[in-house]
C-alpha cells in the first residue's frame, strides 16, 4: 500500500462539519496526494475513512477515489445501521451492474 494511502488511513475517518477548517484542509490535501487509480487493497482500506457526514463534500471526493479501484469494493449489502457512504458505494455498484443485489 502506498505511503499516501497509509497516512490518510492512519488519521482515521473524515471529520464532521464541526471540525476546524485547518483539519478539513489537511485531510483534503492528504486525499489529493493519493494518485489514481487505487488498488483493491487501498480501496478497501479507504472505505473505513468515511465519517459521519459529507465533511463539506470531501466524502464525495473519497467515494470517487475509492471507485477508481477494482469494483466492487463492497460485495454484500451493508447492514441497515452501516455508514451512509457504505450504502452509497454498494448502491452505486449495484446500479452499475458490478454486484448483484442481496
Amino acid at each position: 500500500m502506498r505511503a499516501e494511502v497509509l497516512s490518510f488511513v492512519a488519521d482515521g475517518p473524515l471529520p464532521d462539519w464541526d471540525a476546524e477548517e485547518e483539519e478539513i484542509d489537511r485531510r483534503v490535501t492528504q486525499l489529493e496526494a493519493i494518485g489514481k487509480p487505487v488498488t483493491g487493497e487501498e480501496a478497501a482500506a479507504l472505505v473505513a475513512c468515511f465519517g459521519p457526514d459529507d465533511c463539506y463534500g470531501v466524502a464525495w471526493t473519497l467515494l470517487h477515489l475509492v471507485e477508481t479501484g477494482p469494483n466492487p469494493v463492497l460485495t454484500t449489502k451493508p447492514a441497515p445501521d452501516a455508514n451512509e457512504w457504505h450504502h452509497r458505494l454498494y448502491d452505486r455498484a449495484v446500479s452499475e451492474g458490478d454486484t448483484p443485489t442481496t
